[in-house]
């Protein structure tokens, strides 16, 4: 019998999976990388409606369903200002920092430990459980091992060093919180803008916050540095230069943030051949980061983590339960890196694509809209009340 869990990784999927491992019947620690919580880190995310709901059997989501605001539509236009699609989207956006302090507080007070500045350097299997070690020089084991550290896994390369890197995708991203800007549209509408050289983003909060994101092009990867020498004042400027000939209130919005935030790459996985080894497995984007275009990453996580404490709570032996929860997952979550990866190349396409997808997009979206053709991945729910099973299928 699994006694006690290790997780690597104190973001999103961490929290949920201690949580989620604990009603299965099994205890944990979360090993977080940094020196302190994730408040106020990051932007905002949209959960997706399959990923509120995979939060219902952990009684999490009524604690997440108030955050932010519903994004039940999303209006797409190009750079001239020409409407190209309206459809549903239905979803929950929020701000990043918000989630991860409601989900870890939550965590902590039903008795998961989380301990900062652990950062994973490396872990082995002994006779009877996983060790890992940590930067500080600090060990700790545990039955099984869980990482659930992101794109940059540790974990991912402890179990297979010889493991792929993230994909990028070719663009960057940045963003902020505009205040005392009047823009079009309704709250809670996600405005997509096809500029003819970058790609923005932007919804109106409740209270008239203004939250966006732009995706400027970039063929190259920069590296970290390269990326944290760009100051707020470098990136305002390259973003006004970026729309200065489109349509829309790109250069309103920037123009009313006070802060821009630091720039990251985007990247995501096509497929990570090994998830596991026999005490070991990782989930979320340690196992299949997608675009953020597809709008799935954290419901994506969360899903894996409602799905990986029923295996070991059903399926007896640690190894088989891994294989089991990878079955169950792997070919839904490569489908949506795949759709991500499909959303985002129509950002920065070149005159002829751009050309091309405001000639199909409109008639694309109707049919989308009409037959509800991605279902598959907003009306998918995880139980919690069936049994997981070794047989095929």
């Amino acid at each position: 019998m699994t006694n006690r869990a290790m997780i690597i990784g104190g973001g999103i999927a961490g929290p949920v999976t201690a949580m989620a491992l604990r009603r299965a019947g099994i205890d944990s620690d979360v090993y977080e990388a940094y020196g302190r919580g994730a408040d106020g880190v990051g932007a905002f995310l949209t959960l997706a409606v399959n990923g509120l709901e995979a939060l219902r059997p952990l009684g999490l989501y009524d604690l997440v369903c108030d955050l932010g605001m519903d994004t039940p539509r999303m209006e797409m236009s190009n750079g001239s200002g020409r409407l190209l699609a309206s459809v549903r989207q239905p979803g929950r956006t929020l701000k990043r920092a918000d989630l991860y302090r409601v989900l870890r507080d939550e965590a902590v007070r039903r008795g998961v430990r989380v301990h900062y500045g652990k950062r994973l350097t490396d872990a082995e299997a002994t006779a009877d459980g996983v060790r890992a070690v940590f930067a500080d020089g600090s060990a700790a084991e545990g039955d099984l091992l869980v990482g659930a550290d992101g794109l940059r896994s540790r974990t991912r390369t402890i179990i297979d060093p010889g493991a792929p890197r993230a994909r990028h995708v070719g663009l960057l991203n940045t963003g902020g919180l505009a205040r005392g800007v009047t823009v079009p549209g309704t709250p809670g509408t996600n405005h997509f803008i096809f500029g003819r050289r970058c790609f923005f983003g932007y919804l109106i909060a409740p209270g008239g916050e203004v939250w966006w994101f732009a995706n400027p092009p970039s063929p190259r990867e920069p590296t970290p540095e390269e990326l944290a020498a760009i100051t707020p004042e470098r990136w305002r400027a390259r973003l006004e230069e970026l729309f200065r000939d489109d349509t829309g209130p790109m250069l309103d919005i920037i123009g009313a943030t006070e802060h821009i935030l630091p720039g990251w790459n985007t990247y995501d996985f096509p497929t990570v051949p090994k998830w596991s080894d026999g005490r070991m497995v990782i989930i979320g984007d340690a196992a299949h980061a997608t675009s953020p275009s597809s709008g799935q990453g954290a419901s994506m996580a969360i899903e894996d983590a409602v799905v990986l404490a029923t295996c070991l709570r059903d399926v007896p032996g640690t190894r088989d339960a891994f294989a089991v929860f990878e079955r169950l997952r792997r070919e839904r979550v490569e489908r949506v890196v795949a759709q991500g990866r499909r959303n985002g190349s129509g950002k920065a396409p070149g005159a002829v694509r751009a050309f091309l997808r405001d000639l199909t997009l409109p008639m694309i979206m109707r049919q989308v809209d009409k037959r509800n053709s991605l279902a598959w991945m907003h009306d998918h729910r995880i139980s919690w009340d069936d049994r997981v099973t070794t047989a095929a299928g």
